[in-house]
């Protein structure tokens, strides 16, 4: 197996500091799921050390929507570069991330690609036997964009570096892979290193409803990924990990499905975390957690109806739209048993804040109805929703006399929803118990 030497060095013995990194991700300025969490919440201390050395990728899918609340563009910034860029072909924006650390990043646009797909994945059939073929709608575009990332880095590493520079070019999940084989080929002097939040037959399969763990090794990757539906997510997930110089995963746990899914066991276990100050202290903590409890008491009220008692239980479960992978299911049913044995005095509200396809905040919120039921935010498609129906399956129906009540928050909570309006972590705060019963977890 292949290894730069020089990030081999690097990582083995952390004596030699690369003079450039560049990490690319589908959720970089796009928050989608927790590898945005991931990536943003790592920055602070990246940027403390590497400061202007260090340079996120992302797509730039808000051109032709609204303003992104996470992007502060800079059009100053690398200007010859860019203009050397752009006479390559690549468009691109240059800013900062909008959180802590406010790291460089470059959104690309990918989309001056679609006419060469055929061609650009053609040629990665020929290096590499990625099979792009089975590839749909949610392949190619992700597939391009890794693409152009590779491009970008190429560009500006060109203009701006030497070969004989330690420079690493990070990509995370199959949505970048592309990049990793385009740097390989065209600029094998790019160290590359390649990380899977989780793997797509993994995720597959848990969400089947069929036994991962205890039968991993009785699944054949290929007619897995055939029966699933996900050949070419599968083919790119697995090349990239082949072709990186170094292959990463967040778990021991994942670990296992790479080896076996994947074919290489991944180097390095680069187990997820926070920085220390994620969590506000003393004063500020208090302060905070009042304020996040009143608004859902607050909400859940206009929503139900109801006075809630001041000892009343908080309780929220969050995560990706994945009814069984993240236990969703099973949370629902121990509520209703929670409700239906009548064995609890203290009045429990549970909040379900799970980003679902909702068109802004309900009628209630807009003075023209008394009460939605469960619902924060308009949902599209509501009878065919899961999680409302697993409600009405278990009983819980939000009756005044009810013990367990359950809000379901279908939008993300970026402090603009326009119902919650706190960040994610500033609601979490007001809660007093938070339940994660995921059965595919690759974190751990």
């Amino acid at each position: 197996m292949y290894i730069c030497t020089h990030f081999d060095f690097f990582i083995q013995n952390l004596y030699m500091k690369p003079d450039y990194i560049f990490e690319t991700s589908w959720e970089i300025c796009n928050k989608i799921g927790g590898i945005y969490t991931v990536l943003s919440t790592k920055a602070k201390s990246i940027t403390e050390k590497y400061r202007d050395s260090y340079v996120l990728i992302g797509p730039d899918v808000w051109k032709e929507t609204t303003e992104n609340p996470d992007f502060l563009e800079d059009n100053t910034m690398f200007s010859d570069w860019k203009n050397h860029a752009l006479q390559q072909g690549l468009k691109i924006r240059t800013g900062r991330w909008n959180i802590e650390g406010k790291p460089l990043v470059v959104l690309v646009d990918f989309s001056y690609l679609l006419a060469r797909k055929d061609e650009i994945f053609a040629k990665f059939w020929e290096l590499y036997k990625l099979d792009s073929l089975h590839g749909a709608w949610d392949y190619v575009e992700p597939a391009l964009f890794g693409y152009t990332a590779g491009q970008v880095i190429r560009s500006f590493s060109e203009f701006y570096l030497k070969e004989t520079d330690n420079i690493i070019a990070h990509f995370h999940e199959w949505m970048t892979g592309t990049g990793v084989l385009y740097l390989k080929d065209r600029a094998p002097y790019i160290s590359t290193a390649f990380t899977t939040h989780a793997t797509v037959l993994g995720r597959s399969i848990a969400g089947s409803g069929l036994p991962l763990y205890a039968k991993l090794e009785e699944y054949n990757p290929y007619y897995a990924a055939r029966d699933f539906r996900v050949l070419s997510k599968h083919s790119l997930e697995a090349t990239a990990a082949r072709e990186a110089d170094v292959f990463t995963t967040v778990s021991s746990i994942t670990a296992k499905e790479c080896k076996h899914f994947l074919g290489r066991e991944p180097e390095v276990i680069t187990t997820n975390g926070f920085e220390e100050d994620f969590v506000p202290k003393g004063k500020e903590f208090a302060l905070k957690r009042a304020a996040a409890r009143t608004k859902a008491i607050e909400t859940a009220k206009a929503i139900t109806g109801k006075n809630y008692a001041d000892d009343t239980l908080l309780v929220i479960t969050s995560g990706r739209y994945e009814f069984r992978n993240k236990g969703i299911d099973l949370f629902i049913k121990s509520l209703g048993i929670i409700n239906k044995s009548n064995k609890t005095r203290r009045d429990i509200l549970v909040f379900i804040t799970i980003p679902a396809d909702h068109r802004g905040p309900t009628n209630v919120f807009r003075g023209k109805e008394k009460r939605s039921n469960y619902l924060t935010h308009k949902l599209n498609h509501f009878e065919h929703d899961a999680i409302l129906n697993e409600l009405k399956n278990q009983g819980i129906g939000n009756n005044i006399n009810d013990k367990v009540h359950v809000i379901f928050v279908p939008a993300y909570l970026n402090g603009k929803d326009g119902v919650i309006n706190l960040n994610y972590y500033d609601f979490l705060i007001g809660h007093d118990l938070s339940v994660f019963p995921s059965y595919y977890e690759p974190w751990g």
